[in-house]
C-alpha cells in the first residue's frame, strides 16, 4: 500500500545494524561502568577461579607439610579409587536420591502454589498467603531442622499426635531413627522451605500475559481449570525451561547443612551425601586429595548435567540458557 501511495519502493526487510567495534574511543565513553565492573570481576577471579589451583590436589598424594614442587603426582589413583570405594558409592546414591527428589518436588510445588495464587481476586489474601509461604526462605537450615525434629519426635512431635488422632497409626513413628524415612523427609522439610521464595518468578511471569488471552478463552467457554492449562501454562513456559536447566545444574548440590543436622547414626547410610564425604575425608581423616577428587566430580557431573538440558531443550525448539 505504501509502494502505491507514495510510489517509491519500501525495504520490508531492513539490514541489521551492525555491531559497534570495540575501540579506545568507546572504552573512554564508558569508563565509569568499567570501573564499576572491576570490583565485581575481582570477586569473581578470586572466589571462582583460584580456588582451581587447589584441583591440584587430587592428582597428588598431598602433604600440607610438603612444598608444590615437593608433592608427589599419582595421576588418576584417587579417581579410581572413589569409583571402587563402596562408600563413595553409597553416598553418590544418596546425593542423586534427594537431588532428584528436591528437583521434582519444588518444581511441582512451586507451580502449583504460583497457579493457586494467581487465581486469589482478593489481593489482600492474595498478598497474605504470599507473605506466609515464603517467610521459612530467611531462616537458618539450623532454625529449620531443629522445627523439624520437633515436629517429628515421638513424645510430643505434632506429625505423630496428628497421625494417632486420624488412627492413620496405632503407635508413634521414629521418624529421625529410620533410614527409609529421611529422604522424604529432607524433601519435604526443603519444599517447606522454599516453595514460597519459588513461587515470586513465577508470579511474575504470569503478570506479564496478556489479559486478552484470558478475556478470549473466557468468550470460548473455558472455565478456571482451563484457563489455567491453556493459557497460564503455556504464558510461563519459557520461564519454566529456563528455571528448570538452571536446576537440573545442582542436582547433587544438595546441600550440606540438612544431611548433616538430620542425620545420625542409624541413618548415616541414607544421610550422607558427596560434601559429608568431602568433610569426613578432607577434614576428618586428612585426606585432603580424595577429598578434592570427590569435589571435582560433583563439579563435572554438574557442569555436563547443565550443558546436557540446554542441549536438549535447543534441540526440542524450547527456551535455552546458552
Amino acid at each position: 500500500m505504501d509502494e502505491i501511495l507514495t510510489g517509491k519502493k519500501v525495504n520490508r526487510h531492513p539490514k541489521r545494524k551492525k555491531k559497534q567495534p570495540i575501540t579506545m574511543t568507546l572504552i573512554k565513553n564508558q569508563k565509569q561502568l568499567i570501573w564499576m565492573s572491576v570490583p565485581l570481576l575481582l570477586y569473581i577471579v578470586l572466589f571462582a577461579y583460584v580456588p582451581v589451583w587447589g584441583w591440584t590436589m587430587a592428582f597428588q598424594d598431598y602433604k600440607p607439610a610438603k612444598a608444590f614442587g615437593e608433592q608427589t603426582w599419582v595421576g588418576l589413583k584417587h579417581f579410581k579409587f572413589l569409583f571402587t570405594d563402596d562408600t563413595f558409592l553409597r553416598v553418590l546414591r544418596n546425593t542423586l536420591a534427594m537431588g532428584l527428589i528436591n528437583f521434582f518436588l519444588g518444581f511441582i510445588t512451586a507451580i502449583t502454589l504460583a497457579l493457586l495464587l494467581n487465581e486469589i481476586k482478593n489481593v489482600f489474601w492474595k498478598r497474605t498467603v504470599q507473605t506466609i509461604s515464603y517467610l521459612p526462605h530467611f531462616l537458618s537450615w539450623i532454625i529449620v531442622t531443629g522445627i523439624v525434629g520437633v515436629s517429628l519426635s515421638v513424645n510430643d512431635g505434632i506429625i505423630n499426635i496428628v497421625l494417632m488422632k486420624l488412627y492413620l497409626i496405632d503407635s508413634p513413628i521414629l521418624w529421625l531413627s529410620e533410614g527409609k524415612y529421611f529422604w522424604g523427609i529432607v524433601g519435604a522439610s526443603t519444599v517447606w522451605k522454599e516453595v514460597g521464595w519459588s513461587t515470586i518468578i513465577y508470579l511474575a511471569a504470569m503478570a506479564s500475559i496478556d489479559p486478552a488471552l484470558y478475556e478470549a478463552a473466557e468468550i470460548d467457554g473455558a472455565n478456571r481449570y482451563k484457563k489455567m492449562f491453556n493459557v497460564t501454562l503455556p504464558g510461563i513456559k519459557p520461564t519454566i525451561v529456563i528455571l528448570m536447566i538452571m536446576s537440573i545444574g545442582h542436582v547433587l548440590d544438595v546441600g550440606f547443612e540438612v544431611p548433616y543436622l538430620l542425620g545420625n547414626g542409624l541413618t548415616v547410610d541414607w544421610s550422607d551425601t558427596i560434601d559429608i564425604f568431602v568433610l569426613k575425608y578432607g577434614i576428618g581423616q586428612g585426606n585432603y586429595s580424595l577429598a578434592t577428587a570427590g569435589g571435582i566430580f560433583k563439579t563435572v557431573v554438574s557442569v555436563t548435567l547443565l550443558l546436557l538440558a540446554n542441549w536438549t531443550s535447543k534441540r526440542l525448539g524450547e527456551e535455552r540458557l546458552l
